[in-house]
């Protein structure tokens, strides 16, 4: 198999952009792309037509028109992705793997629609487990996707086309699904970062539904910061999708330097020393990066994950594929058959005793995951081999799922991130899990791991590129505080209690002063702009968007928040003190902080 061209190979969207904003290429080379990607490569079920691409660049030239040639209004532009062929693209046919289901789509899937408003440039559609059923990646007429590392192993799956097209780098992003796990196992099988959103956050009108209550479209990329940038562009709240939901705002939307995370109390790996060896690894790793890993019950995780497949669950799939079970039986893969098959053994009573078992241990689950910043799990607990799987192929999938088969059942938002090389070459991940709407908290974390590992980016050998420069969480306020809301100071709850995130310790701009407010219980300080300033010493939080206003509420007079400029030119809201309040206060400007002023009133 053929690679992309050579310069591009394993491209971020960082280099991606750099490119076309120092026009050292245009749109034009993806033409050359598309040559190199016309080989044999069981990753592709269908690429896109020259014709297809150049209607689709002279689109993406009006665009550029549009918006006055401002690459900063089109962040994808000219970037190439890749998408499951279960997701609808206008023009496009869409299988999910079953010629005998395919039909031509009318329209774009509102989570492609969003990519390409933003200049990306579709290149092609991917290959997956058939209706995307299985974790494996063999299970598709169009053929089995190897592993991007070796061939002789599986890719995983079901996204297992979308995974090796980003891990051997030909594009820097792909979109697939996950429902039982799709968008984790491939990550972690090919050394990539897979995000499995909150469910809802990306629209699935057009998707072909493998479980509709369950399924999440998923992202693939080489780096967290490309994964999250893409999601932030293709998600948001749909209206025509009925499973859509508006991002509440109220999560944390980053995790602190010390991070409080939860382990299972008992791992199972099905004898795969490697794949154990690795997660042992990514622990002491972790604790090196300051992580307090604290185990906990997995039985409630384990018994979420059975039902999957061993219940009623399976009979979602099973109206999904109603059509075809009905009318083109034997044209569905026979161990896709026969699982989904299962699904009419079931009665509406089974259905609803599932809905009941599900609630009580999904609530049990959230309730264990309280306190922590997110759930440290391995991705998968084994790798096989394609001959392994040939002769084992429904046994084999279930330990593909052992950790992450619960994880839409329960609403959890799940991060697979590259943990490094087995002692044979193969790759292994973790996983990070925690509730809904946590997805930037853990893409946060995510980022620190991923840079502190440095592992070379998917199959590609290229190194991961300096991480960009650091901005402020979506979703979020970022404060100055300069007083009582101080790390360790009184008020210091008021910020953590609402999920606020330390960011930073920084200085403002040399133009303001600090006084000491009198009578103020606990102590407090006015800070004022002043045309004879100094820099003041400030803490800034990021504070989840929903909780902004309650944190305001609290405020006592004369203090207010409004706009507050830093020593680097930033302005951030933080906290501002009325000038009446200042004629009877110490000006204690001199300390350069309240820390220090603090400090010089307690005795020794």
């Amino acid at each position: 198999m053929q690679s992309a061209t050579p310069h591009s190979v394993g491209w971020t969207l960082g280099q991606w952009q750099a490119a076309y904003r120092d026009a050292t290429l245009s749109p034009a080379i993806l033409f050359e792309l598309l040559q190199q990607l016309q080989d044999e490569d069981p990753a592709w079920i269908v690429l896109a037509t020259p014709v297809q691409l150049s209607e689709r660049l002279t689109a993406l030239a009006k665009q550029l028109a549009a918006v006055d040639g401002d690459l900063s209004r089109l962040p994808l532009y000219g970037v190439p992705f890749a998408i499951k062929d279960n997701i609808d693209a206008a023009g496009w046919p869409t299988s999910a793997a079953c010629p005998a289901f395919a039909y031509p789509a009318s329209a774009d899937a509102t989570v492609v629609a969003r990519l390409q408003a933003a200049g990306a440039v579709l290149i092609g559609k991917t290959n997956l487990d058939q209706f995307a059923t299985g974790l494996v990646g063999t299970r598709s007429p169009f053929g089995a996707v190897p592993n991007s590392f070796d061939a002789a192993y599986v890719s995983g799956g079901s996204s297992s086309g979308s995974a090796s097209v980003v891990a051997r780098g030909l594009v820097p992003f792909s979109l697939g699904t996950d429902t039982a796990g799709s968008g984790r196992v491939p990550a972690g099988f090919n050394n990539i970062v897979g995000l499995k959103p909150s469910r809802g956050w990306l629209s699935n009108k057009g998707l072909v539904p493998a479980c509709r209550t369950l399924d999440c479209i998923s992202v693939f990329a080489l780096t967290v910061e490309d994964a999250e940038r893409v999601a932030d562009i293709a998600g948001g709240y749909d209206a025509a999708d009925a499973y859509s939901r508006a991002n509440p705002g109220s999560a944390p939307v980053a995790i602190g330097a010390r991070p409080r995370l939860a382990i299972p109390d008992s791992l199972e790996f099905h004898g795969d020393s490697r794949n154990q060896a690795v997660f042992q690894q990514a622990l002491e790793r972790l604790r090196e990066l300051g992580a307090e890993l604290v185990p906990i019950d997995f039985t409630p995780f384990r018994q979420l994950a059975e039902q999957l497949y061993q219940g009623s669950w399976v009979a979602e799939r099973t109206v999904a594929m109603a059509g075809m079970l009905e009318n083109a039986a034997e044209a569905i893969d026979p161990v896709v058959r026969g699982i989904v098959e299962k699904g009419f053994g079931y009665s509406a009573c089974d259905a609803y005793r599932a809905e009941y078992l599900r609630a009580e241990l999904s609530r049990a689950i959230n309730l264990a995951l309280a306190g922590f910043d997110a759930l440290v799990v391995p991705t998968s607990p084994t790798l096989r081999t394609l001959e392994e799987m040939a002769a084992e192929p429904v046994l084999f999938n279930s330990q593909f799922g052992t950790y992450t088969n619960f994880t839409n059942l329960a609403d959890l938002s799940a991060l697979a991130l590259p943990a490094g090389l087995r002692d044979d070459g193969l790759p292994a991940g973790i996983t990070l899990l925690a509730p809904a709407w946590h997805d930037h908290a853990l893409a946060s974390l995510g980022k620190r791991w991923q840079a502190a590992l440095g592992l070379p980016l998917g199959a590609t050998g290229r190194p991961l590129p300096p991480a960009a420069t650091p901005v402020q969480a979506p979703g979020s306020v970022r404060v100055a505080v300069v007083g009582a809301h101080l790390t360790g100071m009184p008020l210091n709850f008021q910020l953590v209690t609402r999920n606020a995130v330390l960011v930073e310790q920084t200085l403002t701009s040399p133009t303001y002063r600090l006084y000491a407010l009198p009578g103020s219980v606990p102590p407090k300080p006015g800070l004022a702009r002043a045309a004879e300033g100094a820099s003041i010493i400030v803490e800034l939080w990021d504070i989840p968007l929903a909780r902004f206003g309650e944190f305001v509420a609290e405020i006592p007079p004369p203090l207010g928040i409004g706009n507050l400029q830093l020593e680097d030119g930033r302005w951030v809201k933080g906290f501002i003190c009325e000038p009446w309040a200042l004629h009877s206060a110490e000006d204690i400007t001199a300390f350069g902080g309240w820390r220090a002023f603090i400090a010089s009133r307690t005795p020794a």
